[in-house]
C-alpha cells in the first residue's frame, strides 16, 4: 500500500523550527482516529510519521505520512538499527524505545530541527503557540508534566547527544530487548535530565543548576491530562473544548492549552464503548467545534 508523502517543505515559516513526530503504531486504529487526525490537520507546519499496519485514513492531511509494514518487519528493523533482538510479541513494548526513536529513524529526521514521540489519545490544540521557536530555541528536551517526561508527547532536539541520549539509561540493551514493559519513557528516561524529583521545588531546581542536561530541558505542567490547580489537586476537567485547532477546557476556559489527553475518560468511562455510542453523530470531526468529556465527542452548540 502506498504511503502518502510528506515534506518538510510545507512549512509556513522556513525560521519555525521544524518538528517531526515518530509514531510507531499497530494493530486497528481507534474510534476516534479521526477526530486525531483533524487536530493534526490545523497544525499544518508540525509534521506526523507513522509507521504502522494499519490502512491510512481517509482524509489524512499533507503534513501526516503512513509507511505501511508488519509490526514483525519493524522488530527487524529496530534491530538491525539498535543491534540488539527486539522482537517483543506485544506492540505496546514499543513505549519503552521511544528514547531511542530519534536514533532509528535518524534518516527520516534529516532537515528536522527535533523530533516528537506520544500517543494518540490525545486531540491537539495550537501546538506552536505552545511550543515557540524562542521557547525551543533554549531547550533540548520538552516536557509536559512538571516531574517526569511525558509519554503522551515529549519534544527532542535533532542533534548527536540528544539522539543518543537513551544509551545513558542503565542495561539499555537489555531493557529494551527483553518483554517486560519497564516505562522507560517516562521512568529512567526521566531520571537523565530530572533528578531528585521529590525534592522540594526549590532545591530541586537549584541542584539541577549544575547539570547540562538538566539546564537543558523543560519540563512544566501543561494541564493535558489533569487540571493541576493552584492549591495543588489534579482535578479532571468536566470538558474540553475544540474550536478550529485552538483547546480550552472548564477549568482553564481562558487559556489556550497544546493538547488534551483522554486517557482517563478512555480507560473508565468510555471503556467497552465505540463509536456508536461515544460520537455524536457521524462526521462530527468534520465540524468547526467539538466537545469532548466522559460522553465522548459531541457538538459543542
Amino acid at each position: 500500500m502506498e504511503s502518502k508523502k510528506l515534506s518538510i517543505n510545507n512549512q509556513e515559516n522556513s525560521v519555525m523550527p521544524k518538528i517531526l513526530f515518530i509514531m510507531p503504531y499497530f494493530g486497528e486504529w481507534p474510534f476516534w482516529m479521526p477526530f486525531y487526525i483533524r487536530s493534526c490537520s490545523y497544525n499544518p507546519t508540525i509534521n506526523w510519521l507513522f509507521y504502522t499496519d494499519c490502512e491510512r485514513p481517509d482524509d489524512s492531511p499533507p503534513n501526516m505520512e503512513f509507511r505501511n509494514l508488519s509490526y514483525k518487519s519493524y522488530c527487524q528493523l529496530v534491530s538491525d538499527k539498535l543491534g540488539i533482538e527486539f522482537s517483543a510479541s506485544n506492540p505496546y513494548k514499543l513505549c519503552d524505545i521511544r528514547p531511542g526513536l530519534g536514533y532509528i529513524h535518524s534518516e527520516d529526521l534529516e532537515g528536522y530541527d527535533f523530533w516528537a514521540f506520544g500517543d494518540i489519545d490525545v486531540i491537539y490544540g495550537n501546538l506552536r503557540s505552545y511550543f515557540t521557536g524562542e521557547r525551543l530555541s533554549g531547550k533540548d528536551l520538552l516536557s509536559t508534566h512538571a516531574r517526569r517526561v511525558s509519554g503522551h508527547l515529549c519534544i527532542i532536539r535533532n542533534s548527536p547527544n540528544m539522539l543518543n541520549a537513551f544509551r545513558d539509561i542503565p542495561d539499555w540493551e537489555k531493557r529494551f530487548s527483553d518483554a517486560t514493559h519497564h516505562a522507560l519513557d517516562e521512568g529512567a528516561f526521566s531520571r537523565l535530565f530530572m533528578g531528585h524529583k521529590n525534592w522540594p521545588d526549590w532545591l530541586r531546581l537549584f541542584a539541577e543548576k549544575f547539570k547540562s542536561r538538566s539546564r537543558r530541558s523543560e519540563f512544566v505542567e501543561a494541564h493535558s491530562t489533569y487540571s493541576l490547580l493552584p492549591d495543588g489537586r489534579k482535578k479532571t476537567p468536566e470538558a474540553w473544548y475544540w474550536n478550529s485547532g485552538t483547546l480550552t477546557n472548564t477549568d482553564f476556559v481562558n487559556k489556550e492549552l497544546p493538547y488534551l489527553h483522554f486517557y482517563r475518560w478512555k480507560k473508565q468511562s468510555w471503556s467497552g464503548k465505540g463509536a456508536a455510542e461515544l460520537v455524536q453523530y457521524e462526521g462530527l470531526h468534520k465540524g468547526a467545534r467539538w466537545r469532548i468529556s466522559k460522553n465522548g465527542f459531541e457538538l459543542d452548540e
